[in-house]
C-alpha cells in the first residue's frame, strides 16, 4: 500500500461515526501508522487525555509503557518504526464502578483487517492488555501469557495494560520487571532496528 492509499484509509477511519451513541465524548478515533512501522502496539482503547489529544498513550499509562520499553517520546511516536493501532479507536467512557469501558465491539470488525493488512512490515507485535491479548490469541489470563511471553514469539509480546492499576501487580511479580521487561527491550530493538 502506498502512503497515499493509506492515508486516505486513516481518513476514513478519524472520520467514522459508527458508534457515535455509545460515546460519551462523541467520536475522535485516534491511531498512528506507516506502511514501513516494524513494530505494532495492539491496545485496548483511547482514555480521556489521549480523546482529548489525540495522541495515542499521551498519559500517565503511555509514560508506563515507555518505560517498561526502554524507549523515549521520539522514538515512541515515530510511525516509521512504531504503529500504535488500538482495538478501539475512540474513548469508550467508564464503567460505573470505575476504570475505562471495553473497547466498542462495532469497531474492531470495521477497521482493524483493513489497518493491519497494509502494515506489512511488523516484525512484532505488543499485545497490551487484555482485549488485545484475547483477539490475537483467543481467551486467557494476562499474567499467564505475559509471564510466558516466549510462548508468543517471534510475532508477538502480551503485556499487561500499563495503567497505575498495574503499580500493585508489579510490586507482586518481581519476575516481570526481572525477566520479562529485559527480553521486552530486546526484542523491541530487534524489531525496530534490525
Amino acid at each position: 500500500m502506498s502512503d497515499e492509499t493509506l492515508t486516505d484509509l486513516v481518513a476514513r477511519i478519524r472520520a467514522c461515526t459508527a458508534c457515535t451513541a455509545h460515546l460519551p465524548l462523541g467520536p475522535r478515533p485516534v491511531l498512528h501508522v506507516s506502511p514501513r512501522a516494524r513494530l505494532l502496539i495492539a491496545s485496548q482503547a483511547p482514555g480521556t487525555k489521549v480523546h482529548e489529544t489525540g495522541i495515542s498513550f499521551n498519559d500517565a499509562s503511555g509514560e508506563r509503557l515507555r518505560s517498561w520499553l526502554g524507549m523515549d517520546k521520539a522514538t515512541f511516536y515515530d510511525t516509521e518504526r512504531v504503529a500504535l493501532v488500538p482495538m478501539g479507536f475512540c474513548y469508550p467512557g467508564r464503567l460505573p464502578q470505575g476504570g475505562d469501558r471495553p473497547p466498542r465491539p462495532e469497531c474492531a470488525p470495521l477497521w482493524r483487517e483493513q489497518i493491519l493488512s497494509e502494515l506489512k512490515n511488523i516484525r512484532l507485535t505488543l499485545l497490551v492488555g487484555s482485549y488485545a491479548q484475547n483477539a490475537a490469541l483467543g481467551p486467557g489470563k494476562v499474567a499467564d501469557r505475559v509471564k510466558n511471553y516466549r510462548d508468543y514469539l517471534p510475532n508477538y509480546f502480551p503485556l499487561p495494560h500499563p495503567s497505575w492499576r498495574t503499580s500493585a501487580w508489579e510490586k507482586r511479580s518481581p519476575w516481570f520487571t526481572a525477566d520479562v521487561l529485559p527480553a521486552l527491550r530486546q526484542e523491541v530493538i530487534r524489531a525496530i532496528e534490525s
